[in-house]
């Protein structure tokens, strides 16, 4: 696809991109752009500040610019708000302070290495070079996360134990680095395979060190109550949303949610284990030896093929697929408690998207009903068939639209909806894997209650089952996702503690999905007969990522 006709704004999204990449090199990792493997991001006081000025000055040239066309109003408005949102948790002090299980720099400096390239010499050198830089970028976090303390920003004492004993588990001997730099070639040669065991090392230590300053002298400034209460909430779920959510409303909508899906997955159940209860039909899939798969390498080759068999299915029928996107790798962490994940494609394709799959400690097997949907999520219509689809949209979208543009609510939103229309479709027919697809919606519903309820200390309705009245508890949650929740014991207690330290990012998959679900039902009326699902998915994805206010108003217009 040819590139678009420049433009002033199209002239400072180029300038941004290039200037984003070099503030932060694992972003600049994850989206492609070279000549930043080697490095990480600032994240010392004045690293922070750096980079919120340049977020700030970005957005006030944005402002001055006068847009060529409608196209370019939206693209303009969706700059605005994204980095608006960006500043305001920098303004209240929430970027420097970022340390939870999940999504926070810690998981950066493991992550980044999973993306970079490592087939040639000179990778592994860039590999070693940023291996050797860990320790600095490590004490810079460590200067940033102590500053905001003092300031009286600090996350939970729960994510702050947890992140500790993380790094000590990244940083004990055969863990984590050692295995990186045991997968260098042996003939990268002696200086090479040095710098690499010395970067191995002295990463390790950088994290022990770290680690140590965690439970030394972030802890005792940490509040033991996970809640972090509605000023903060809001602030978080705007940035994740794009819009200024009703979260009273929110919440009881996702009681309503959970309800519906529970009963559908009771009826699903009953053509699998008439009599058993989902409990009866979840045991019977686990036992089907047709849906297991024994070894990572059994799985992994079973996730790419689910993924290019929906390429294959839907292109040219559902949807318009571009070459380069129909391309997309399965593959699985070295490392457990990442959860399923989607990375993006360069911009030149080079590195096609990727599906990470990551395993709990000592689990090898996996079951199919549980996962297929979950592909769909990951790859094809979900994640790959957005993200990747934005970033080959050259002659529409400008390069932060492409690269930068990022929003939670429509990325999860998408997948969402993604998975409903494979329902649709016909694709989840089977029994296991529609349960499967239920299973997940379930989740997906049972988090929105739960991450608004336990962090805004919201009442329980009186109505719920077993749970009607009763406050939320780190105790009364646990058991709320034992409910709703089929997973393993160590996956589950992760996920609990995912809701716990990123607030306002779980609720935005189903508030995501209402909003495509609701837009298309809109669309369905006023075309009536006309309507053209296909056609609608193009001009869908040719929208690029919005944020959920600006999504509705496009929506209503398609």
């Amino acid at each position: 696809m040819s590139a678009r006709p420049t433009s002033d704004l199209d002239r400072l999204t180029d300038r941004v991109v290039e200037d984003v990449a070099a503030s932060q090199p694992v972003l600049a990792t994850y989206i492609g752009v070279p000549g930043h493997d080697d490095r990480w991001p600032d994240l010392s006081p004045d690293g922070i500040r750096g980079h919120a000025e340049l977020l700030r000055s970005t957005r006030a040239q944005a402002a001055r610019i006068t847009p060529v066309d409608g196209r370019e109003v939206l693209a303009r408005s969706a700059m605005i708000e994204r980095i608006g949102a960006q500043l305001d948790r920098y303004d209240a002090g929430l970027a420097e302070a970022d340390l939870n299980t999940v999504d926070s720099p810690l998981q950066q400096f493991r992550m980044a290495f999973d993306l970079m390239p490592s087939r040639t010499p000179d990778d592994w050198a860039t590999i070693a070079r940023r291996l050797a830089a860990l320790p600095e970028a490590l004490s810079g976090y460590a200067a940033g996360l102590d500053d905001a303390a003092a300031r009286g920003r600090v996350s939970a004492a729960r994510q702050i134990r947890l992140c500790a004993e993380t790094g000590r588990k990244w940083a004990a001997p055969g863990d984590f680095f050692d295995s990186l730099v045991a997968a260098a070639p042996s003939a990268s040669g002696n200086g090479l395979a040095r710098d690499l065991s010395r970067g191995a090392e002295d990463a390790r230590a950088a994290l022990q060190v770290f680690a140590d300053f965690l439970g030394r002298k972030l802890l005792p400034r940490a509040p033991e109550e996970d809640a972090v209460g509605r000023e903060r909430y809001a602030l978080e779920s705007r940035y994740h949303a794009g819009a200024d959510l009703d979260l009273d409303e929110t919440y009881a909508w996702g009681w309503e949610e959970l309800a519906r899906i529970v009963a559908d997955k009771e009826r699903v159940a009953e053509e699998i284990a008439p009599g058993q209860g989902i409990a009866g039909a979840m045991a019977a899939l686990d036992a089907d030896p047709a849906r297991i798969l024994h070894g990572r390498a059994a799985l992994q080759a079973w996730l790419q093929d689910t993924a290019d068999r929906a390429i294959q299915a839907l292109d040219g029928v559902h949807f318009d697929i571009p070459e380069p996107v129909r391309r997309i790798e399965g593959r699985l962490t070295p490392t457990s408690g990442q959860g399923v994940y989607y990375s993006g494609p360069t911009e030149d394709f080079s590195r096609p998207g990727q599906m990470w799959w990551s395993l709990p400690d000592g689990v090898d097997d996996m079951t199919t009903w549980r996962e297929t949907t979950t592909v769909y999520h990951e790859g094809v219509p979900g994640h790959h068939l957005q993200i990747a689809q934005n970033v080959y949209n050259a002659a529409l979208l400008n390069r932060w639209q492409r690269l930068l543009s990022g929003c939670p609510a429509y990325a999860e939103g998408w997948a969402l909806y993604a998975e409903r229309l494979m329902a649709e479709l016909g694709f989840l027919d089977d029994p296991g894997d529609r349960l499967g697809m239920l299973d997940a919606q379930e989740l997906r519903a049972a988090r929105v209650v739960l991450d608004i309820g336990v962090h805004l200390q919201l009442p329980i309705p009186a109505g719920v089952r077993d749970f009607g009245g009763r406050s939320w508890t780190y105790d009364v949650a646990d058991e709320f996702l034992r409910r709703h929740v089929s997973m393993e014991d160590a996956m589950r207690t992760d996920e609990l503690h995912r809701y716990l330290g990123w607030p306002g990012q779980a609720p935005v998959y189903k508030v995501g999905e209402r909003v495509f679900l609701t837009g298309r039902e809109q669309a369905r009326k006023r075309h009536g007969a006309a309507f053209d699902l296909r056609a609608w998915h193009r001009k869908v994805l040719d929208l690029g990522e919005l944020g959920l206010g600006l999504l509705t108003e496009e929506l209503a217009r398609l």
